[in-house]
């Protein structure tokens, strides 16, 4: 009983933390708005246990942080973003080398080839890029970063992985459904497409360097995307998704 008590309080504060931390990145709540826990445990139907549990984890993962004997809503940057995607490309870049280093199995390098396939399947669709294809692009690229991780073999830096994507757009793929809207999406596409060929040649071939710097080099993409948008679009804030972006 105690256990099956345990599980369902785990189960719930994991639930907080998703429903919380899509409500922050969502703007629902403002730049160093106060976090009340009473008012929290209304919204999302939880105990202030859980609640005050998420607010914990939320903090670790940079999005809210203590003030007045609480909580508030942090107010990130373009520095901040700029330095979570730098940090999990080089992570990305490690992982990429210990599994080439390692070795592909039947089944991951059968995978990964699948992700190629579906990538150049809607990279060359020739009415364009609509709602459904962005989507599904997304989906693939999820699963094959996720498979060039799995395949390093490597706990630890995994999690230091999961750290960084729960941070506020560091997720995989995070600014790239918004990045596809723009005029150069499809180019995007295409580009994103061959970079992922080249990493899964190299994991292949065993090129442990080769696949590093492919793999840092293609999470750098984001980051001069991200960059790229804030300089030049007028509405860059609402186009990558940053609600409450300050200078």
């Amino acid at each position: 009983m105690a256990k099956l008590s345990r599980l369902a309080s785990d189960s719930t504060a994991a639930r907080v933390v998703a429903q919380m931390r899509d409500l922050i990145l969502q703007g629902v709540f403002a730049p160093a708005e106060r976090l009340v826990e009473a008012s929290l445990s209304e919204r999302l139907d939880a105990s202030r246990t859980p609640i005050r549990s998420a607010l914990q984890t939320l903090e670790q993962q940079g999005l809210v942080e203590r003030a007045r004997g609480g909580y508030v809503v942090r107010t990130y940057t373009a520095a901040d973003v700029a330095q979570t995607l730098t940090a999990q490309a080089a992570l990305e870049g490690i992982l990429a080398r210990l599994a080439a280093e390692q070795g592909l199995t039947r089944a991951t390098n059968d995978a990964l080839q699948e992700c190629l396939d579906e990538g150049f399947r809607i990279a060359a669709l020739p009415d364009g890029l609509d709602d459904a294809s962005i989507a599904a692009y997304a989906v693939m690229n999820i699963r094959f970063h996720a498979l060039i991780a799995q395949a390093a073999n490597n706990e630890a830096l995994c999690r230091c992985l999961d750290i960084i994507e729960q941070r506020p757009f560091g997720a995989v793929g995070s600014m790239l459904q918004s990045l596809m809207r723009l005029p150069s999406g499809r180019g995007l596409i295409a580009y994103t497409a061959l970079q992922h060929a080249e990493l899964v040649d190299a994991l292949r071939k065993g090129l442990g360097t080769h696949a590093q710097g492919i793999a840092e080099a293609h999470r750098r993409i984001a980051l001069s995307d991200f960059e790229a948008v804030l300089a030049t679009h007028p509405q860059a804030a609402q186009v990558v998704g940053l609600q409450r972006l300050s200078a």
